[in-house]
């Protein structure tokens, strides 16, 4: 570890023993020094000051990582354009970062942990800049859709279609940032629910959180001909386009969306393997898309829908596996060598989580074990 890298490191550990204070000292001086930019964050900025911690947090433990942090930079650069963020604000954050180190960092500020600091933020904003200026060549900040179609599932769930009024592109288990008009300002991610399609609809799964600003605004307060703001596509859970090893999809709840779309993908490109997509849900009628998937299932005979009910299917008079899905995957391979699959998980954290650890037990590899925690909208 270089000087530079253990002197950033120190001075965060300084922040992470008050980070609501440090987030608090940090947004006040921001603002007090620039009042135009408090325009550009949402009413409410909790979920706001944990975002930029853990920005910070993994611009230290980037260093370590150049390649790596590089890439994420510049998919934060393109994703700030929806915000209206422009390169003449970052020299605003900077010296509100510095403030506030200063003030938090105690001992450890020094002047070489100040020209670390500020060595270290002047080349991320110079990697996230030039990221948006490329972006900006080709794409706009965000797109304008219009729902055309609004089904409403369940009481708390609804599947939104909607129109871009231009070309988005996307790919299959990729998420994308939405706001609505009820809520100028604040954006939630929503995994893409098809693979991208001729005629350029996309289809969101949402349900409504308690408190959930953004999905209670889209279950229960949209429909066919309101529009929406959708940010630049993001999210590495894609299919490896050179691979044709069988895939395993799992998806709880709405995390059904991504590996659904994953599903069509593989059909659509003519992959050459066996596809299962586990669609997980406590009872029955938590299988809120079964139709549509059996329909998918009966044109593709190398696909398989498994339901699997941790309530028991037999209890619901449905064909499937009772249990829950980490405790079914041995059932599901019946004998099937695990390291030949590849397999992408979506939904609930602790489901996601558990059933990446039954995987790599039964041997699949966890560099072929794909998930993305972040996707979910509120």
């Amino acid at each position: 570890m270089s000087p530079e890298q253990r002197i950033l490191k120190e001075c965060l550990a300084r922040l992470d023993a008050d980070p609501a204070g440090a987030m608090n000292y940090f947004y006040g001086r921001l603002f007090t020094a620039e009042p135009r930019l408090r325009a550009l964050f949402p009413p409410a900025m909790g979920r706001q000051h944990d975002r930029f911690f853990e920005a910070l947090t993994r611009l230290v433990s980037g260093q370590d990582h150049p390649e790596e942090l590089a890439a994420h930079l510049e998919r934060l650069g393109r994703g700030h354009r929806k915000y209206g963020v422009l390169a003449e604000h970052y020299p605003a954050v900077e010296a509100a970062l510095t403030a506030t180190l200063r003030a938090f960092a105690g001992g450890a500020w020094t002047a070489e942990a100040e020209d670390a600091w500020r060595t270290a933020y002047r080349s991320a904003a110079d990697t996230m800049i030039r990221a948006a200026d490329r972006d900006a060549r080709d794409a706009p900040p965000w797109w304008v859709a219009e729902v055309v179609e609004h089904d409403r599932r369940a009481p708390d769930l609804a599947v939104l279609t909607l129109r871009p009024e231009r070309p988005l592109p996307f790919a299959a288990g990729q998420h994308v940032p939405v706001q609505t008009a009820r809520w100028p300002r604040v954006w939630r991610r929503y995994s893409i629910a098809n693979a991208p399609r001729p005629d350029g609809l996309l289809r969101l799964h949402v349900r409504a959180h308690p408190a959930g600003w953004v999905s209670g605004a889209l279950v229960r307060h949209t429909g066919p001909g309101d529009t929406l703001l959708l940010g630049p596509p993001d999210g590495g859970m894609t299919l490896d386009p050179g691979s044709d090893r069988p895939l395993l999809l799992a998806g709880g709840g709405t995390g059904l969306a991504p590996v659904k779309a994953l599903a069509e993908q593989a059909i659509a490109s003519g992959r050459d393997c066996d596809v299962h997509l586990l669609v997980a849900a406590r009872h029955a009628t938590g299988l809120y898309d079964l139709p549509e998937l059996r329909l998918l299932e009966s044109h593709h005979p190398r696909l398989r829908v498994v339901p699997v009910l941790s309530r028991g299917a037999a209890a619901d008079g449905l064909s499937g596996l009772s249990g829950r899905v980490p405790d079914v995957l041995p059932r599901l391979l019946d004998g099937a060598r695990g390291d030949e699959h590849e397999a992408y998980v979506a939904g609930p954290v602790p489901m996601v989580r558990e059933t990446v650890t039954a995987l790599q037990s039964l041997g699949v590899p966890l560099a072929r074990i794909r998930h993305d925690l972040l996707a979910a909208g509120g």
